[in-house]
Parts: C-alpha cells; structure tokens; sequence
C-alpha cells in the first residue's frame, strides 16, 4: 500500500481552508427603511383629467435601491387610476433620500359626469397610495405609502350677456351689437369648440351663427364675442318704424356652449335702450 507524502496532505488541507475561506458571506438582510415628508400636489388640471405628483423621503439604513411604486389614484373612496412608476433611486445610508412620480387619471368621463360635478361644486379629496419597493442585494422590503388634497372640483364655464347697445340710425335702422361673455371659473384654460348663438327681437329672428371656434378662455377669466345685427325694413318688414318708436327693443338670445365634454345650452333675454346715434 502507498500513501501520499506528508507535505501533500498538507497542501491539500491549506487550499480546502483557503477555499472556504474565499466563499462569499451571506448576505445582510436589509434593515428597516423608513418613509417621511410625503405629499401630494397637482400639477396640471383641466375639465376631464389631471396630473398630480406623489413625493417623499427615504431613509435606509445600508446602501439600497427604491426600485418602484405600484400605486393608485382614490377620490372619495373611488379608485380612478392604477400604475406602476419604475423610479431606480439609489439610497445613501443613513441620510434621507428625496424621490417622487408622476400619476394622471381622468376626473370625468362624460358630459353628464363633468355636469353633476360641477352642480356639486365645492372640493374633491384626492389621494396617491400604494407600495414601494426597496431592494439591497437578495434582499426586498416593501412599504405602504398614502397622502392626500384637496382638489377643486371642475366647473362648466358659463354664458352671459356683458352688454347690449342699440344705435338708431333712421326711424328705419337700428344696428344692435351684443357682446357675449363665456365666463371660465376654472384655475385653468378651458377650450371651446364653439358657441352658437341666435339673436331675436320680439321672438323674431333677425340672426344666427358660430363663435369663438377652437378659442382658449385663459384661467379665472373671460372670453369676449361681439354679435351684430340690424333691424331694418329688410330684416323686420314695413312694421319697423313702428317697433323703433318705442325706444326701446327686447331681445332673446339662444344657443350652446360646446367644448371636450363640454355641452352648456343658454337663453337669455332682457331689454336694448335705443340711442341716436350721431
């Protein structure tokens, strides 16, 4: 029988403990991260939709990644929306990490439902929630995120006459301009398709037609549409200079107001002073 020389034996057991002691450690289990400032803000809004941003700060404390957030998008109980945001934020021991995301969801989805609300008025509470994902090596945590505001709710713009002039030219003319105002109450643009509109005196119609087509009115503010029509022999008939004595003309006014989800019908109607005009 042979045996192996001393010397190679311990060769043999130097390089098992070599080799064992090359292996990798097990890996650390990632600690408790903690999430703080959390908070919800709008971005953009507009009559059917908008934007909000979700933002907060992570604390971990050994070096990690904030891979995701699988989130939702809840009014008043409600979830509008659901999503994931891949964010990559890489987390320094210790020290508190800012990150945030981007959501949108649709607040309306149809006329009806863009009319109710705007009935209702007031705010709606809008929330961003979910889970985040952090992961260090092998190993995963996830935590569960919220935060919440209050949201104006959309409002139909609105139509109104801003003025009515009459100009008497002959006991046979008088050149009426109307200006129309289409009154947005939103903190935001809204854009019209249209705004139709019929113009009567009497309950006779003297004049029709389309205003303010693809028009934007700015935020908080009012868009301005002059209509003109006159009330002659040709438009009204022989009676005329029978209707001009009196000084003084009613009028009605009709139409729609039309726009993304937008469908605002109006009639209105009030009393024209005649002036003389010089």
């Amino acid at each position: 029988m042979r045996f192996a020389p001393r010397a190679t034996v311990h060769l043999l057991t130097f390089a098992a403990w070599l080799s064992g002691c090359a292996s990798t450690p097990p890996a650390v289990p990632l600690g408790p991260v903690s999430l703080a400032q959390e908070e919800t803000r709008v971005i953009a809004q507009d009559l059917a939709s908008m934007e909000l941003r979700y933002s907060g700060e992570l604390t971990s404390p050994q070096t990690a990644t904030l891979e995701k957030a699988d989130y939702e998008l809840v009014s008043n109980g409600q979830v509008l929306e659901k999503g994931t945001a891949a964010l990559g934020v890489t987390l320094v021991p210790g020290s508190p990490t800012a990150f945030s995301f981007m959501a949108s969801t649709p607040s309306v989805k149809s006329p009806e439902d863009l009319q109710a609300l705007s009935d209702k008025g007031g705010s709606l509470l809008v929330a961003v929630r979910g889970t985040l994902t952090v992961r260090s090596g092998e190993s995963e945590r996830t935590l569960p995120f919220a935060a919440s505001r209050q949201v104006r709710v959309p409002r139909l713009p609105r139509v109104k006459v801003l003025a009515m002039e009459g100009a008497r030219y002959s006991d046979e003319q008088v050149d009426l301009v109307m200006r129309l105002g289409v009154e947005n109450p939103n903190p935001f643009p809204v854009r019209l398709d249209g705004l139709t509109w019929t113009l009567g005196i009497q309950g006779r119609r003297l004049g029709e037609g389309t205003l303010g087509k693809q028009d934007i009115v700015d935020a908080a503010a009012t868009g301005v549409y002059p209509v003109e029509v006159a009330v002659t022999r040709e438009t009204w008939g022989p009676e005329v200079r029978g209707l001009i004595a009196k000084g003084t003309l009613p009028y009605q006014v009709a139409g729609e107001l039309t726009g993304p989800l937008v469908r605002v019908p109006y009639s209105l109607s009030g009393d024209v002073k005649l002036n003389v005009s010089r």
